[in-house]
């Protein structure tokens, strides 16, 4: 598979364009927006935690958002460097996986949750080794929907949890099972 070219833009990009990134000022570099998902995580988590779902609903869907920031600020104002394809989805495996063994494991199921952390650990290892190689490929198409689900996955069961609907619960576990197969379809395209 060859990879991918980072100047590409995906078809949400075209969406931002016109929309969130003309909000975002001339000085906020695209790696800025991912240092912020950084320092937003431990916040998501404590608010989760707590189980404040009244802020930590929002602010873990506007952590999550911040990815699809970075990114099409990285591409469409031709900001793409080697750190933040690097560190952005390293950023993302991060938030995913802490906020996924919080709340998975805690309401789903244990080996469920345990599951999609192992996968994204060695997609981490997988984009360690061709960092180290010298061969670092941006995220494909495969990532971004893996990414997708699993945030649109880890969202049905914090609005499960949040509003008291329990519905949302066998949703969030289809969502997730999705972004399983997913992960592991992306794990031998990007992360081996």
């Amino acid at each position: 598979m060859h990879p991918r070219d980072p100047k590409k833009l995906f078809p949400h990009d075209h969406v931002m364009r016109y929309t969130i990134i003309p909000l975002i000022p001339k000085w906020v570099s695209p790696n800025m927006v991912t240092i912020a998902r950084i320092i937003l995580i431990p916040f998501v988590l404590w608010f989760l935690m707590e189980e404040n779902f009244n802020v930590g609903v929002p602010l873990f869907l506007f952590t999550a958002f911040t990815d699809v920031i970075d990114g099409s600020l990285a591409r469409l104002r031709k900001q793409i460097t080697q750190w933040g394809t690097f560190y952005d989805p390293l950023a993302d495996k991060l938030f995913i996986g802490l906020v996924v063994l919080l709340v998975v494991i805690k309401h789903v199921n244990v080996i469920f949750g345990l599951l999609i952390i192992i996968i994204e650990a060695l997609i981490i290892l997988g984009g360690y080794i061709r960092k180290q190689r010298g061969t670092l490929q941006g995220s494909n198409i495969l990532g971004k929907t893996k990414m997708f689900f699993q945030v649109l996955g880890v969202s049905f069961l914090l609005i499960a949890l949040w509003a008291g609907m329990s519905l949302f619960i066998p949703v969030s576990i289809g969502t997730l099972s999705l972004a399983i197969v997913l992960a592991v379809i992306s794990l031998f395209t990007y992360g081996i």
